[in-house]
């Protein structure tokens, strides 16, 4: 099994270290501060699918009570409890919510380059959400595997829709006696099937500088036909033929995994050419 990084939780009245100020005197310094200022573990919405990562909470807003997807450990269960349990009128508003007990949050991680993730548990000993071919939700592997594996898609409204490896959606429903519970058999997504879901800022911040560093990692190979042409296909001291016409053929290559193919097919043209 492979092992998931610790991270340790905040929660209200725990005293957090602020960040020293520091002075600036531009606008986009003065954004600069303020994302340095920002507490690391501030609960915040995702924007994107690839900023869900570390730990998660995740809400669905039922009616009459929103409520939490909760792991008990003693029990090793999956519960769905109400947020306004232990509330008085003067409830924040939903989006504003944060997590008060370990209970209530999951670990997200991904395989670099992945689009699904796992969600463990993060209290006990650290199990996996998984989903059977029946739509059956548990939380009882310690390892992970097809089952243990969810594909987030982030909805226009900013809500959060989970899709298992069987290609359906997790949802909240109703069974007997009015109790709610966790099902994995959902073909589409409705209300039932739409959660809010709010990860620590440093790791929203993580995901956009993996983001910056590939984005100038592709930059770098971009494709220079000139370059390209003087090194593989030159010919009488270095001459080089050059084809505007082609450059956008070599990129798409490039970004198809078929460039030294596209290449040599280019050569070949080129010699071809030559002796015409």
């Amino acid at each position: 099994m492979e092992k998931v990084r610790s991270t340790q939780l905040k929660f209200k009245g725990d005293k957090v270290k602020k960040k020293r100020k520091r002075e600036h005197h531009d606008e986009g310094s003065a954004n600069k501060r303020v994302d340095e200022d920002e507490d690391p573990e501030t609960w915040v919405l995702p924007e994107n699918a690839t900023e869900i990562r570390g730990p998660t909470f995740i809400i669905h807003p039922s009616d009459p009570s929103p409520i939490s997807v909760n792991f008990d450990s003693t029990r090793n269960k999956i519960i769905l409890s109400s947020l306004d349990k232990d509330s008085t009128s003067d409830s924040p508003p939903l989006l504003d919510r944060t997590p008060t007990e370990v209970a209530q949050v999951w670990v997200t991680t991904r395989v670099a380059g992945s689009a699904t993730i796992n969600l463990r548990t993060g209290t006990g000993e650290g199990k996996f959400l998984s989903c059977d071919k029946h739509g059956i939700v548990s939380a009882f592997r310690e390892a992970r595997g097809p089952e243990e594996e969810w594909t987030p898609v982030l909805l226009p409204d900013g809500m959060v829709a989970f899709m298992n490896v069987y290609e359906n959606y997790l949802s909240v429903d109703e069974v007997a006696g009015g109790s709610l519970q966790l099902r994995g058999d959902s073909e589409e997504v409705g209300f039932r099937e739409r959660f809010w879901l709010k990860i620590q800022s440093k790791y929203k911040k993580e995901a956009h500088e993996e983001k910056k560093k590939r984005e100038a990692g592709s930059e770098l190979t971009v494709v220079d036909e000139a370059s390209t042409n003087h090194m593989h296909q030159a010919w009488g001291a270095g001459r080089s033929v050059v084809s505007k016409e082609d450059k956008r053929e070599l990129k798409r290559a490039r970004k198809e995994g078929r460039l030294a193919e596209a290449l040599l097919d280019r050569r070949a043209k080129l010699k071809s050419d030559r002796f015409c």
